[in-house]
């Protein structure tokens, strides 16, 4: 995100830190549960009055563990928005802003105003377990269905927390691979925000079957079907792009074609809910799970994906193979289509969710063995993927600054990027302000081009201060996870929980007295390295060579002046890779 908007870091590196090893940490913590008493038995959900009544600390385990990603995600939401905020380079606008960061900024908004509410649920759900309070019994005065709406005011908002990333990064991938700019960037900026507000107001519709009324039925009917509209206008937006460009069928545009077209079966079958009718028959079934993984599978697994195979060659220096990346993406395109499209048939036959074992009498062996092939079938097409990753990190051709012949800022630096991002930041002048510096137009119309850049160094002789590292950060994380622990196997765990807080109290004191700018640091790693410097520049300038990307010297300054420019279209872009 730094490198889109011309920082050299987030606004809060010790923050951004944090928010990692509370996030690490929590993970272990929940995952550890497992070995010591079982993993959470109440569903992802964990429905009260059910995850409050078990004995065993399964469910505690749950309850603390989301709780602690949720201070990691709250952490990284204010460091994203004050970063977006406060840390554009000179001249970048709101909407001079690439698609992606505009919705990592829904997303962060998302998770300040929906975390709190699930945090709530959360603590009540610990306190009936361990305090002896009734939130959630009806005999004395609770309800269980307060836990519901508490838990799915999250829960939907959660899941355009995860789609809204992947929706940015194809939003970002057609256009370059398309050779054309994203159609219609307003109106796919607004529609982000508009799918981020509506989905605070569709929440109930998971709710149809508990005796809501018909009035509210109703309401959260209409707005369910409403959601579909901004989601629609996003989906013709990418066609739009993608309408008579040149397309270049890279991994990172199968995956973003691939996302497209699964997405859109998830968001179809997903209107169907908003019928209450067919909601009811459709509740607690095996359709519902396809629509679910359709639109978070087909959708923002697909979407990651193609972001990994697009800024790797940022992130290493190295593309991942074309040829192992087109075998993944077929593999897992025809085992998730393998997998969740037979569900829509089991569930329309009421294949009940959550069940441990089914008659064998009752006509759904057949679809369920297809599936259950097409389950093994993503589970082989990752092994492509795992090889390249291990593979070509360290023996794929190199590649150039500039691997796609990319639109936005991260591409004008070195691959991989210098600590401090930026030698000089930069000055931004228009949406997409990278390849406005490298084209122009002919008087057709057409884009030419009108610049070459040199190789970009990782180095330089200049010394560019960055906050110093710090251990404060992991040793608070550390601290919090371990009164967590303690809490859990109370009474025996309160010298453990005493200690977690007393590292977690020393951490956080350690950290307000540490000074955030030593004079040096520890960050001496960017500055100029001759021999290392040359060597990147070379193997870089190799791969440009290699694969025509227009990164090389082909246009002369005196070819500039003159006009005598080459058309875009006959530019590979890195298309031979």
């Amino acid at each position: 995100l730094p490198l889109m908007i011309g920082a050299r870091d987030v606004a809060f590196p010790r923050m951004n830190a944090m928010s990692y090893w509370v996030f690490l940490f929590g993970g272990i913590f929940l995952s550890s549960s497992f070995f010591l008493g079982g993993f959470p038995d109440g569903g992802w959900f964990g429905y009260a009055p059910l995850s409050t009544q078990s004995e065993v600390i399964r469910m505690d385990f749950w309850a603390i563990g989301l709780l602690i990603l949720g201070i990691a995600s709250l952490a990284g939401a204010v460091n994203f928005t004050t970063t977006i905020f406060t840390m554009r380079a000179p001249g970048m606008s709101m909407f001079k802003m690439p698609v992606f960061v505009w919705m990592q900024l829904v997303v962060a908004f998302l998770l300040l105003f929906s975390l709190p509410v699930i945090t709530v649920a959360l603590f009540e759900v610990l306190f009936d377990r361990n305090f002896g309070t009734l939130f959630f019994d009806p005999a004395a005065g609770g309800d269980p269905i307060l836990y519901q709406h508490l838990f799915w005011l999250f829960g939907h908002p959660e899941v355009y927390i995860l789609i809204l990333p992947s929706m940015g990064i194809i939003s970002e991938v057609l256009p370059v691979f398309s050779r054309k700019p994203l159609f219609g960037y307003q109106f796919v900026v607004f529609a982000g925000a508009a799918i981020a507000l509506l989905g605070f107001g569709v929440w109930s519709h998971h709710m149809f079957t508990s005796g809501l009324g018909p009035v509210a039925e109703s309401a959260f009917s209409l707005t369910t079907m409403f959601i579909a509209v901004p989601t629609g206008i996003k989906i013709f937006n990418w066609i739009g792009t993608t309408w008579g460009g040149k397309i270049s069928l890279k991994t990172p545009m199968l995956f973003s074609l691939g996302f497209i077209a699964m997405f859109t079966i998830g968001g179809l079958s997903g209107v169907t809910h908003a019928v209450v009718p067919a909601d009811t028959q459709q509740t607690d079934t095996y359709y519902v799970v396809a629509h679910f993984h359709y639109v978070l599978f087909g959708g923002a697994m697909f979407g990651i994906f193609a972001g990994i195979y697009y800024w790797w060659p940022k992130i290493s220096g190295r593309y991942l193979s074309e040829t192992l990346g087109k075998w993944h993406f077929w593999l897992m395109l025809l085992g998730f289509n393998l997998t969740f499209a037979p569900q829509h048939w089991l569930g329309l036959q009421g294949m009940a969710r959550r069940t441990a074992v089914y008659p064998p009498d009752i006509g759904l062996d057949t679809l369920n063995m297809v599936s259950t092939i097409g389950a093994f079938t993503i589970a082989v097409s990752m092994l492509p993927f795992l090889y390249a990753m291990f593979v070509n990190s360290r023996k794929g051709l190199a590649a150039p600054a500039d691997a796609w012949d990319g639109r936005t800022l991260e591409w004008s630096i070195s691959s991989p990027p210098p600590h401090h991002n930026f030698h000089e930041v930069p000055h931004v002048e228009a949406i997409d302000d990278f390849w406005h510096q490298k084209y122009g137009e002919d008087e057709e119309g057409r884009a030419v081009r009108i610049k070459t850049f040199p190789e970009p160094s990782r180095y330089t002789d200049e010394y560019i201060h960055l906050p110093s590292p710090s251990y404060y950060p992991i040793m608070l994380a550390a601290g919090l996870v371990l009164m967590a622990y303690g809490f859990v196997f109370a009474p025996l765990g309160i010298p453990l929980f005493v200690i977690g807080a007393l590292v977690l109290f020393g951490g956080a004191f350690g950290w307000a007295q540490e000074d955030p700018d030593h004079p040096m640091g520890d960050h001496a790693d960017h500055h100029a390295d001759a021999h290392e410097g040359a060597e990147t520049g070379d193997e870089a300038q190799a791969g440009a060579d290699a694969s025509g990307d227009v990164s090389s010297d082909d246009v002369s300054s005196e070819d500039v002046k003159t006009g005598e420019v080459e058309v875009a279209a006959d530019e590979s872009g890195g298309d031979d890779v």
